[in-house]
C-alpha cells in the first residue's frame, strides 16, 4: 500500500472492486528492470496490464512492446511508438492477424511450428522470426511449459526451413515461467539456446537475437530475490554459454512490471458457516476468479489479503459472488482475516497490478468488468 494510492481511496471512495494502479512504482519497476539487465532490450508483455497510462509511461521510458493479438497492436502503436517496437509474439496467430500487423509495420515475429513459420512467410515476407524453445516451467508458481514451444532439434529445423523461406532467421526465445522465484532456471535454456545458434552457423545461418522472456516476480506472500541477483544469473548465464559472443537481449516483463503498482478494493458480501461445525468462515468477496482473479487458480498465486480490522486472525475459505461453484478462490491455502470483519467491510487485494484487469470477463452473471483507476 502506498500513499498515494491510500490517499486516493480515503479521498475518492471508488465502487468495489476496482483496481488502483501507482504509476510511480510502475516506473521504479522498469528503472530496477532496466539496471538489472542493461544489456537487454525490454519488451513489455501488453497483456500483464494494458491500461493506456501505463503504456504510455512505458513507451516515454523507451519500452518496446510484446503484443499477442492485433488490438494489442494497436494498443502499442497507439502511444505513439514506431512498429519496429513491437514483437508479435504469441506463436499461435490466425494468417489474417499477421496480415493485419504487417500492414501496421510489424516485422517481428514468434513461431514454433512449421505451419505457423508458413503463415508468417505468406502474409508478413521479409519479417524477422524467432523460434520459440521448450522449457520445463520448473520452480513457477504459473508454468507456461507444453502449450508453448518446440523442442531443440524441431527448433533447428524450422530455423533452416526459415532460411529457405521469405523471411530472416533471427533469433531464440523461451519462457521460464510466470513467477520464477529462481534466478537459476534461466541456465538449461540459455545453453540450449547457445547448442541452436552455433548448430545453425554450421548451416550458414546467423542467429543475432536471444529472447529470454519473462518470468520475474513481484512479491506476494513468500520472498522472492532482487532484481540484482536475476540479472547476475542471467548475466553468468550468458557469458558462460555465448563467451564472448553475446546476441542481441530481449526481455519480456508483465508482471515484474506492474503487479506490485496495483492494489484492488474489494467489499465483504458475506460472512457465513455451512455447518456449526465448520472451523473456517466463509467469507465472499464482490471479485472472484471471473472478475479477474483467475491466477488464484488451483490456488497459484497467492495475493497479500488485507484487513483494517484488529481482531484475532480466523482461518477463512475465500470465495467470490458469482453462482459458479468453482468461483471459489483459496480454500486449502492458510488464509487468515480478522475474527471481527464484518459484512461491507472493504478488503485490500494487495500486489494485484498483473493479469487481473485483463482475465476479468465482460459481463459473467451480470458483473461489470474490474475497473481502473491509474494515478
Amino acid at each position: 500500500m502506498t500513499k498515494k494510492i491510500q490517499k486516493f481511496l480515503a479521498e475518492q471512495q471508488p465502487a468495489t472492486p476496482c483496481l488502483v494502479m501507482d504509476l510511480d512504482l510502475v516506473a521504479d519497476n522498469f528503472k530496477k528492470l532496466r539496471n538489472a539487465v542493461p544489456q537487454a532490450g525490454i519488451y513489455y508483455a501488453v497483456k500483464a496490464n494494458p491500461a493506456p497510462e501505463i503504456l504510455k509511461l512505458l513507451a516515454g521510458m523507451g519500452s518496446c512492446f510484446d503484443v499477442a493479438s492485433v488490438n494489442e497492436v494497436e494498443m502499442a502503436l497507439s502511444t505513439g511508438v514506431a512498429a519496429d517496437r513491437i514483437s508479435f509474439g504469441n506463436t499461435i496467430k490466425k494468417k489474417s492477424d499477421i496480415a493485419a500487423a504487417y500492414a501496421r509495420g510489424v516485422r517481428l515475429y514468434a513461431f514454433d511450428s512449421a505451419a505457423e513459420l508458413e503463415k508468417i512467410a505468406d502474409a508478413a515476407p521479409g519479417s524477422r522470426v524467432f523460434c520459440r524453445i521448450l522449457t520445463s516451467g520448473a520452480n513457477a508458481e504459473w508454468p507456461l511449459s507444453r502449450k508453448f514451444g518446440c523442442d531443440v532439434k524441431m527448433a533447428k529445423e524450422l530455423l533452416l526451413e526459415a532460411s529457405r523461406r521469405n523471411v530472416v532467421p533471427y533469433g531464440v526465445s523461451f519462457h521460464v515461467g510466470s513467477q520464477q522465484r529462481d534466478p537459476a532456471q534461466w541456465d538449461t535454456a540459455v545453453a540450449e539456446a547457445a547448442w541452436l545458434f552455433r548448430e545453425l552457423e554450421q548451416q550458414n545461418v546467423q542467429l543475432t537475437m536471444l529472447n529470454i522472456g519473462g518470468g520475474f516476480p513481484t512479491r506476494y506472500r513468500k520472498s522472492i530475490p532482487t532484481m540484482g541477483a536475476y540479472g547476475a544469473a542471467i548475466d553468468e548465464s550468458l557469458r558462460r554459454h555465448f563467451g564472448n559472443r553475446i546476441p542481441d537481449i530481449i526481455v519480456e516483463p508483465g508482471r515484474q512490471m506492474v503487479g506490485n503498482a496495483g492494489i484492488i478494493q474489494t467489499e465483504v458480501v458475506l460472512i457465513s458457516k455451512k455447518s456449526e461445525a465448520d472451523r473456517k468462515s466463509w467469507v465472499y468477496l464482490d471479485i472472484g476468479k471471473f472478475g479477474g482473479l483467475a491466477e488464484t487458480m488451483d490456488e497459484a498465486i497467492q495475493y497479500p489479503i488485507v484487513s483494517e480490522r484488529k481482531g484475532a486472525p480466523m482461518p477463512v475459505i475465500l470465495a467470490g459472488p458469482t453462482c459458479d461453484s468453482a468461483d471459489i478462490l483459496y480454500e486449502k491455502a492458510d488464509y487468515r482475516l480478522p475474527s471481527d470483519l464484518q459484512i461491507g467491510d472493504k478488503v485490500e487485494i494487495r500486489a494485484a497490478g498483473a493479469y487481473t484487469t485483463t482475465y476479468a470477463s465482460v459481463a459473467f452473471n451480470g458483473f461489470e468488468p474490474l475497473k481502473t483507476h491509474c494515478i
